[in-house]
């Protein structure tokens, strides 16, 4: 039996269970994912009906991984299903030759010969396949691939093929031409197009179709760099299969229109990402209780010893009259501020775990999670909280905060605007901005809503090259 989970299927998959279980016989429960607050009734029910069952019993389930907001941990499936479970992930491929194999698999010979129009069906599916293969393929490359990781599918490259079927045969008996504006358009803005909320993203993958899906595909179409099309009038289903296998070329990030850097930081993120794993197996998740508290005083240590002072923004208020606040010294202010907090948290949760260290406190498990963060490299979360966005290990974003510390100390010290400002080194860039607009609007004497940034490039790259400050702007 198989049935797909959703509203009102939770008495039938309870009943099908049941009668596959005295009778011997398979069940497949499709997207139980979707049905979050029944899934602790199926635990019961599958450890009751496991007393009672027949050898040749078997269930199957099935399930979406979870979402990027739920994130990697997200308990979809109840632990105990899993840990009586076989489980089996069915992942695409990373690199591109297999994408592009697992892709064409997905059709068969008598795909192509349910087309009026062979030749142009052959070529164009490969086009598609291959395609299908780049938007998956660049998934790798994070940020630089898509700006966010969309759910591109299976299902969407085999609802493009039997479009592509139908406007060809369509075409075959009005005895028109190939409607190539129309396949591109559904292809990139409605199938493939209809997962995507970035423009930039949905211009990448518009240009990928507008050089494939063209009629300079049934004429050797150079598709990608070492990667020409096929001639489709000399090839059938396994002709393709074959040339796959044996014509396509070594991966470069060139083959996705990639500078070769790209590769470079895919395969650093990729390492990082591994050695991540690895510690977090061996260190914080499984084995944290191995971790001695008493490891972590030489970081308390050298963290308190180097932490700078809190900016004194009281003294600094006292020393400034009502008419001389300007929005750069209220921004420097709000900087400020935000950066005491987090220099109190820090000092204050280290030398707590300092004094729990030497018995003066009890340990809590705050002070746990503080200690293993500190001899594992990571960012504390309860300094993560007041802090700016960082993805750096601690032993980074410990300099990188003693440089904005450093600029917040010249800027506030002075009373006035720096020559030259670190802009990603505040918490909030975009008052800065608004700061520079509300400065240009008065002394121009213009609606603020008129006012809007425009940046100009230098060749300076060392801000004590910068002579002075411009005469408008910053």
């Amino acid at each position: 039996s198989n049935i797909s989970m959703g509203q009102g299927q939770e008495q039938v998959a309870i009943s099908v269970l049941n009668k596959a279980a005295r009778d011997g016989s398979w069940v497949m429960l499709q997207n139980i994912h979707l049905m979050q607050a029944w899934l602790k009734t199926l635990e019961r029910t599958l450890e009751l009906i496991e007393e009672i069952s027949d050898p040749a019993f078997r269930c199957i389930l099935t399930s979406e991984p979870p979402s990027l907001l739920q994130g990697p941990m997200w308990e979809l499936v109840p632990e105990a299903v899993l840990q009586r479970c076989i489980k089996i992930a069915d992942e695409a491929p990373t690199d591109l030759k297999s994408n592009l194999r697992r892709a064409y698999a997905k059709f068969s010979q008598n795909s192509i010969e349910d087309c009026y129009k062979p030749r142009e069906f052959k070529a164009t599916l490969f086009a598609l396949c291959f395609f299908h293969a780049l938007v998956l393929g660049r998934i790798k490359f994070g940020p630089q691939g898509w700006s966010k990781k969309y759910p591109f599918n299976d299902g969407d490259l085999t609802i493009c093929a039997k479009v592509l079927c139908n406007y060809l045969n369509n075409a075959e008996k009005l005895g028109s031409e190939v409607p190539w504006p129309d396949l591109r358009y559904i292809f990139g803005e409605i199938m493939y197009g209809g997962h995507i909320t970035d423009p930039w993203d949905r211009r990448v993958c518009n240009t990928y179709l507008a050089n494939l899906v063209q009629p300079e595909l049934l004429a050797n179409l150079t598709m990608a760099h070492g990667f020409k099309s096929p001639d489709a009038s000399k090839m059938d289903y396994a002709h393709y299969q074959k040339f796959i296998e044996e014509r396509f070329p070594t991966e470069v990030p060139q083959l996705f229109g990639l500078h070769s850097n790209a590769e470079t930081g895919f395969l650093t993120n990729q390492g990082m990402s591994i050695f991540k794993t690895i510690q977090s197996v061996s260190g914080s998740d499984a084995g944290a209780q191995n971790l001695d508290i008493a490891a972590s005083q030489e970081f308390i240590t050298k963290y308190l010893e180097e932490l700078p002072p809190d900016i004194d923004v009281a003294e600094l208020r006292a020393r400034l009259k009502d008419e001389e606040y300007t929005p750069y010294i209220i921004t420097s202010f709000q900087e400020s501020d935000r950066m005491n907090l987090l220099l109190q948290e820090i000092r204050n949760s280290l030398s707590e775990l300092e004094l729990g260290i030497g018995g003066q406190l009890n340990v809590t498990d705050g002070m746990e999670r503080l200690s293993d963060a500190l001899q594992l490299n990571r960012v504390s979360a309860g300094w993560a909280s007041l802090a700016y966005p960082s993805l750096k290990s601690l032993a980074a974003w410990f300099l990188d905060l003693l440089k904005r510390v450093g600029q917040l100390s010249k800027w506030t010290s002075k009373l006035a605007l720096l020559k030259s400002i670190w802009l990603s080194g505040l918490f909030n860039p975009m008052s800065f901005l608004t700061a520079v607009m509300q400065v240009t609007a008065r002394s121009k004497k213009l609606p603020l809503d008129y006012m809007t940034n425009r940046t100009t490039f230098l060749n300076t790259r060392d801000p004590e090259e910068v002579a002075g400050q411009p005469p408008i702007g910053v």
